[in-house]
C-alpha cells in the first residue's frame, strides 16, 4: 500500500510516498535517501516496496528542489539540505499512528548514503543505518575536475559571478542524455552505460526526473566531507551493502572505508556478480539486499 503525503520543510513542502505492510504502518519504520537526480519512484521505491513487504513502514521522498517537492531555483543538489531533508521527513515519520518513533532508521543509497551518514551522526532519532553502494560524494566531485578541485572552484566563482550579472542559472547533465551522446563523448565505460539505460531509458525512466542539476550547487558538493567524524559519532548499527563489481563510480571503495570507520558496523553484504546501477532494480541483486536490510532492521529497530 502506498498513501501520497506532504512534509512541511520550513516554507516548502516535500513530496513522499509512505510504503505500509498491508495497509498499515508498522511500529518499525525507515527513511529513504535516493541517489542523486532521482525522484521517489525510481529507486527508493524499489526498495521501500520491498521493505514494506517485508514488515517494514518505509518513507520515501522527493529531495527538495526536485520531483515534486517544492523549493527555488529548482534542480538544485545541496547536500546539506538533502541532509536536513531527511531529518524533516523523520518529523513527520515519527507522528504517524503506529511508528514508534524510537525504532526508526534509515537507509540511503548511492549519493544518499552519503546524506544519510552524514545526517545520522547528528541526528540519534535515528537509531539504525543501512546503505546499499553509498558514494562519498565530495571525493566523487573532487574526482570529476580534470584541473583539480582548487581550478574548478575559482572557475565555478567566476561563473556565479557571471550568473548574478546576467540573472541566468545554469544547468548540468547528471549524464548524457542518451547512449549516443555518452558514446560522443568518449563516455563508453560499462557503468556509465548502465546508468543512462536506468535513468534515460523506459527501463527507469520518470518524466519528474530532470536529469539536470544546477551549477553553483557543485562548490557545495566539492567541500562536501560526508564521513567526518562518523567515528565518534555514526554509534548506531550500521550495515553496509556493496556491489561486488566495483567499477568506476566508487561507491565500493566509499562503503568500505565507511565500514571500517564507523564505530558500530554490524553486517557487511557484497553482492556478487551485481554491478553498481544493477543494485537499483535488478531483481535477484535487489530482492538479496532487501532481505539483509529486513533482517538488520528488524533486528536493530
Amino acid at each position: 500500500m502506498i498513501r501520497h503525503l506532504t512534509i512541511p520543510r520550513g516554507t516548502i513542502e516535500l513530496a513522499a510516498d509512505l510504503h505500509s505492510p498491508d495497509g498499515t504502518a508498522s511500529p518499525r519504520a525507515v527513511v529513504l535517501s535516493t541517489p542523486g537526480s532521482s525522484v521517489k519512484e525510481q529507486i527508493g521505491a524499489n526498495y521501500a516496496s520491498r521493505l514494506a513487504a517485508r514488515g517494514i513502514t518505509a518513507l520515501v521522498f522527493d529531495p527538495s528542489h526536485q520531483g515534486r517537492s517544492g523549493g527555488e531555483p529548482r534542480d538544485l543538489e545541496d547536500p546539506y539540505r538533502r541532509g536536513e531533508d531527511i531529518s524533516y521527513a523523520i518529523d513527520a515519520l515519527s507522528t504517524l499512528p503506529g511508528v514508534d518513533p524510537e525504532r526508526i532508521g534509515v537507509l540511503g543509497i548511492c549519493a544518499g548514503g552519503s546524506y544519510a551518514v552524514h545526517t545520522a551522526r547528528t541526528d540519534h532519532r535515528i537509531k539504525a543505518v543501512g546503505t546499499v553502494v553509498p558514494g562519498d560524494m565530495g571525493v566523487s566531485f573532487r574526482g570529476f575536475q580534470p584541473d583539480g578541485p582548487v581550478a574548478a572552484l575559482d572557475a565555478m566563482a567566476a561563473a556565479r559571478t557571471e550568473e548574478n550579472r546576467t540573472g541566468e542559472l545554469t544547468r548540468l547533465n547528471w549524464l548524457p542524455d542518451t547512449l549516443a551522446d555518452a558514446e560522443a563523448a568518449g563516455l563508453t565505460d560499462l557503468d556509465t552505460t548502465q546508468a543512462i539505460t536506468f535513468y534515460r531509458t523506459e527501463r527507469g525512466r520518470s518524466e519528474h526526473s530532470t536529469n539536470r542539476r544546477l551549477a553553483r550547487g557543485d562548490a557545495l558538493l566539492l567541500g562536501y566531507d560526508p564521513f567526518h567524524l562518523v567515528d565518534p559519532l555514526l554509534t548506531q548499527p550500521l550495515q553496509v551493502v556493496l556491489a561486488g563489481r566495483p567499477g568506476n563510480t566508487g561507491s565500493y571503495e566509499a562503503g568500505m572505508r565507511l565500514w571500517k570507520t564507523a564505530p558500530n558496523p554490524v553486517d557487511l553484504m557484497v553482492v556478487e556478480g551485481a554491478g553498481h546501477y544493477e543494485m537499483y532494480d535488478v531483481p535477484e541483486y535487489v530482492d538479496a539486499a532487501a532481505d539483509r536490510l529486513a533482517a538488520f532492521y528488524s533486528e536493530h529497530l
